[in-house]
């Protein structure tokens, strides 16, 4: 085995991306990606209808225009989110520095519990919105569908939050304990990959 930090004996090594897609995290951070695409994706498709008597477009979620706007907002930073930290996922393995590594997931930790709650916040947001919705408001029954999609999937966004929260959390056990065992062995081999 190659010594250094977890994961720091391929430091600087090629990029596999048949690794980097199958691990778990890739996958899920891909998940969640697909679910904020589908969330602001409806909601700006077909969130917004009118009367037939008006011109004027309003939120199908009882007519709030803070319900489609938060949908829309958390949806599209959700998505910017996830881009990022699939780029700092692909990245991960090149980072020698045990301190620069445990940042990386720290931060992690903290951005993907803020956005399974942002998730929480705005399904129970969007799902009080479209159960006071009136009928009368969308006639045709046009955009129903659409809020129903936004609502289902931002409740499926709170797991996939809630797991890459789980998954950062043993990428940052594995990571304290390759530090505390280069500070207690300096001389030893790595003791993960």
């Amino acid at each position: 085995m190659d010594g250094g930090a977890f994961g720091a004996g391929k430091a600087g090594g090629a990029f596999d991306p048949q690794a980097f897609i199958r691990q778990p995290h890739t996958l899920l951070r891909l998940v969640s990606l697909v679910f904020s695409i589908v969330v602001f994706g409806s909601i700006v498709n077909e969130g917004y209808v009118n009367r037939m008597e008006e011109t004027e477009e309003h939120c199908i979620f009882n007519r709030n225009p803070n319900a489609c706007n938060y949908g829309i907002t958390v949806g599209v930073l959700a998505f910017l989110s996830c881009l990022l930290y699939l780029a700092l996922d692909a990245y991960f393995p090149q980072i020698s520095s045990v301190k620069d590594r445990k940042k990386a997931v720290l931060s992690d930790i903290g951005v993907s519990a803020f956005w399974a709650f942002l998730w929480f916040v705005g399904f129970c947001f969007l799902t009080n919105q479209w159960q006071a919705s009136k009928k009368e408001d969308d006639p045709l029954n046009e955009g129903g569908d659409a809020a129903r999609a936004a609502i289902t999937f931002s409740f499926f966004s709170i797991f996939t939050w809630g797991f890459l929260t789980f998954l950062a959390f043993r990428r940052l056990k594995d990571i304290t304990f390759q530090e505390e065992y280069n500070t207690l062995f300096p001389n030893s081999p790595s003791l993960l990959p």
